[in-house]
């Protein structure tokens, strides 16, 4: 790996768990890099798993006074998240490495439209939430299956799986958005753990890809939690986006 790879590796990763905390997504700049850098899909993935693992973390520490008093909701959570991350590896490995080259386009191209679509998935929560103050405070039944689906999408492929669990908390729960981040944050981490730890073990992983993205996405998880709120989410939006669909075409022309 030459310095400049190196640099390029780390710096993703800081811009990755900047978004991460911020937003979601961050795969969407990790996980193109490598692919651009020359890994495998399947080893990017991996890779990216175990290293954005740090990166959650950290985003989650940074949003520990919005988690204040909700314990045991994050237990309560954490359950179909976990199972869900074991079934989301449990594809990845199952499955032929060129299943996944076949699908990973798809899944970039469904977490590209859902950045898109993110702000005015917010703007119908806001406006849900305003109507149905006195929805169930833990989402009931329904939110825990979603959130168990969320898991093995992300157990299998990490992208936008922030902004699908925003989207579906923000539905069926009546907190404020910075709270529900502080959720996802931690919920993104039980994935990525989860899945990172499986695949540590079993899965084809770059340790120096894993190394540079974990120091990186650390830094980057506490400047997403200090100071992500003060950036445009527009721009970010659309830097993801357009790295988005770089992927896509480098996948598709691979």
């Amino acid at each position: 790996m030459s310095w400049w790879h190196a640099l390029l590796i780390l710096l993703a990763g800081v811009w990755a768990g900047t978004i991460n905390a911020v937003v979601g997504s961050g795969t969407l700049v990790t996980f193109p890099t490598l692919v651009a850098l020359g890994y495998p899909p399947v080893t990017a993935t991996t890779s990216n798993a175990i290293g954005l693992a740090p990166g959650t973390i950290s985003g989650a520490i940074g949003y520990r006074h919005e988690l204040a008093g909700q314990g045991r909701r994050l237990v309560r959570y954490s359950v179909p998240s976990l199972f869900g991350a074991l079934g989301g590896t449990a594809l990845l490995l199952s499955l032929p490495p060129n299943a996944f080259e076949a699908v990973v386009p798809v899944l970039v191209g469904i977490a590209v439209v859902l950045v898109i679509v993110q702000p005015r998935v917010a703007v119908w929560v806001a406006r849900r939430r305003e109507r149905h103050p006195d929805a169930p405070a833990h989402g009931g039944p329904l939110l825990m299956a979603l959130i168990f689906l969320i898991g093995v999408y992300g157990g299998y492929f990490t992208a936008a799986q922030g902004v699908m669990m925003m989207a579906v908390m923000g539905m069926l729960l009546t907190d404020s958005l910075q709270r529900l981040n502080g959720i996802k944050n931690v919920l993104a981490a039980v994935v990525n753990v989860v899945a990172g730890t499986v695949y540590a073990f079993v899965a084809p992983v770059s340790w120096p890809v894993v190394g540079l993205l974990a120091v990186g996405s650390t830094v980057g998880g506490q400047l997403g939690a200090r100071i992500g709120r003060r950036l445009p989410p527009a721009a970010l939006r659309v830097v993801i986006v357009v790295v988005g669909l770089a992927a896509i075409v480098q996948l598709v022309l691979r």
